[in-house]
């Protein structure tokens, strides 16, 4: 089974949202699921910071042995940083999906978005584990 935390927000896409103490910022990265399928990851490819996306416009992509994936905003806005670790280290979204290996950090442009996304349990029975 996936681990599936609650308190995050969730696509179908397989990624989530989790909001930060800082008013506004959220982290996005992909979930324990989407890493799982994806297989060992060796490169992951980011934006800069001050990039602006609107919701579900790529961002960046992955690429593991078994394939490479486009990544998705889940809510618009401005990215504050991207998680550099990664560069070195691509196998942190293996290891951490939801810790180190996050992907990157927004200022949203509409924190309303949020409430579009999936909470845990729907997202449980999205990939079916529900």
């Amino acid at each position: 089974m996936s681990e599936v935390p609650d308190g995050l927000r969730y696509t179908e896409e397989h990624e989530y949202v989790r909001e930060t103490e800082a008013d506004g910022e959220v982290v996005v990265g992909i979930t324990d699921f989407a890493q799982e399928e994806l297989g060992d990851v060796v490169f992951v490819e980011l934006p800069r910071e001050g990039d602006s996306f609107d919701r579900m416009e790529p961002f960046g992509t992955i690429e593991a042995v078994k394939a490479v994936s486009e990544l998705y905003t889940p809510v618009s806005g401005e990215v504050i940083e991207a998680n550099g670790g990664l560069e070195d280290r691509p196998e942190l979204v293996n290891e951490e999906p939801y810790g180190d290996g996050w992907m990157i950090r927004l200022r949203l442009d509409d924190p309303s978005e949020l409430e579009g996304l999936m909470n845990a349990d729907e997202y449980r029975e999205h990939i079916g584990e529900g």
